[in-house]
């Protein structure tokens, strides 16, 4: 999966009664990412929990990096694993035959299948120089995992974790072209700017942002041995778009599976449609009662919203519900029609294919790929044509009022209200935040 497209989030922030980060936390505990002209003062980082972020534990003499024994002075090699390269292939080479590989392959098969193994990724092996053997083999599936294989004694073989060092980290940036580009431009990494869609999903339309609209984003900094990797959970985060800002505070109730996002005022962030099917796309063309069709050449009504958007491009329900139709369907092309309850009905046109699963009566959850962008039907090229019914009407998906989710709950209404008052001020830009520390200090 490529950088821009990288799997999906969302877990509980911190344990408790409230899970929430009824934070204690210092403006000093926050990292700061800002690359903007004017940046916040030089602050210390912590670990969440008030720790040093420098990694508590240390490897053994007798180990190297992975767990492996020096008690040899091991050949060690690196493969970079080749499509449709086996196991086999990769260490044959090293002293072991075939049936030892087969054995190796079956008796670690529970502990992490050999079939796992990816294109691209490296194989690290260690061979004894006086038997011209391999003893071990070490893959790393993600920065935070490795998997030992003991090619001698398979069963000895093992999954293990990275220590991973977790601090608050900020970064902020004024969008001047897209949010994307902006984001990594300010040193953001690229899932970063995926967490921060999602954040916003029901509220802002990240298709019309514009140049001048801010963000300032608290997160969840992760590293391994010092090296940045993908990054935790956002914190908190404001959004100012068309002059308004956007708050976003994480916080999850006992009750809750999974943390939520609330604004300033304890109201959820989620609603009950997400604002578009599709990620970085561009509107190519409007919902309109009076449109000259591009292939037919005259005036005729436009019940949707078209997204230009390569063909392959993934394409979610914007919400739960039914499939009603999910077929081919004329100048529609590939079409897929959910019925989401008894008021809202959404469609997807001109699709190149359907996902695995989608047809009628298949029962669809919110943010789920149901198909592709194609140029299927009456269609100039490849775009989304996505359409929304309002008992039956078809409106328009850019100016419907989406019903908001549950607030705070009324008990733990003041700790939140709290937390908000803490995390706030953190996220004004960089010279009001140096200002508030300043004034904030102790006065000898």
């Amino acid at each position: 999966m490529s950088e821009s497209r990288i799997t999906r989030w969302s877990a509980a922030l911190l344990g408790g009664t409230c899970s929430l980060l009824l934070v204690v936390l210092t403006l000093s505990f926050i990292g700061d990412d800002d690359k903007s002209e004017t940046s916040p003062p030089a602050v210390q980082t912590a670990s969440l929990d008030g720790s040093s972020s420098e990694a508590a534990s240390s490897e053994s003499a007798s180990m190297d990096a992975y767990g492996v024994p020096t008690t040899h002075n091991w050949d060690v090699t690196e493969r970079t694993i080749r499509r449709n390269q086996t196991f086999a292939d990769l260490l044959r080479e090293h002293g072991l035959s075939y049936q030892q590989v087969v054995n190796v392959a079956s008796t670690v098969e529970d502990i992490y299948n050999v079939r796992r193994l990816r294109t691209g990724k490296t194989l690290r092996i260690y061979k004894n120089p006086t038997t011209e053997t391999a003893h071990y083999a070490v893959y790393t599936p993600s920065s935070e995992r490795y998997v030992v294989y003991n090619l001698q004694n398979p069963a000895d073989s093992n999954v293990n974790e990275r220590t991973v060092n977790t601090e608050w980290a900020r970064t902020s940036g004024t969008i001047n072209g897209s949010l994307y580009q902006t984001m990594i431009d300010s040193g953001a990494h690229p899932e970063l700017v995926i967490k921060l869609a999602d954040v916003y999903a029901w509220q802002v339309d990240f298709f019309r942002l514009q140049p001048g609209d801010r963000f300032d984003i608290i997160y969840e900094k992760r590293s391994v041995e010092g090296e940045r990797i993908r990054p935790g959970d956002v914190v908190a985060a404001r959004l100012v778009h068309r002059d308004t800002p956007y708050y976003a505070f994480r916080f999850q109730e006992e009750s809750d599976e999974r943390a939520e996002f609330y604004d300033e005022d304890g109201n959820s962030l989620r609603r009950e449609f997400l604002r578009a099917p599709l990620d970085y796309a561009r509107i190519s063309s409007r919902f309109s009662q009076n449109r000259v069709h591009p292939v037919h050449g005259v005036s005729r009504p436009h019940h949707g919203t078209d997204y230009a958007a390569p063909t392959g491009t993934p394409v979610r329900s914007v919400g739960d519900g039914v499939v009603e139709f999910a077929a081919y369907k004329g100048a529609n092309g590939n079409y897929v029609r959910i019925r989401h309850n008894g008021t809202y009905s959404t469609g997807y046109l001109h699709l190149s294919g359907f996902a695995d699963g989608i047809r009628q009566g298949a029962t669809v959850k919110q943010g789920q790929t149901i198909g592709y962008v194609g140029s299927t039907g009456t269609s100039t090229g490849p775009h989304l044509d996505y359409r929304v019914w309002k008992h039956g009407t078809p409106i328009d998906a850019l100016e419907m009022d989406l019903p908001p989710a549950y607030p705070v709950t009324p008990s733990l209404r003041q700790p939140y209200m709290q937390t908000v008052e803490r995390l706030k001020p953190m996220l004004e830009p960089p010279t009001h935040f140096a200002a508030e520390r300043a004034s904030a200090a102790p006065t000898s």
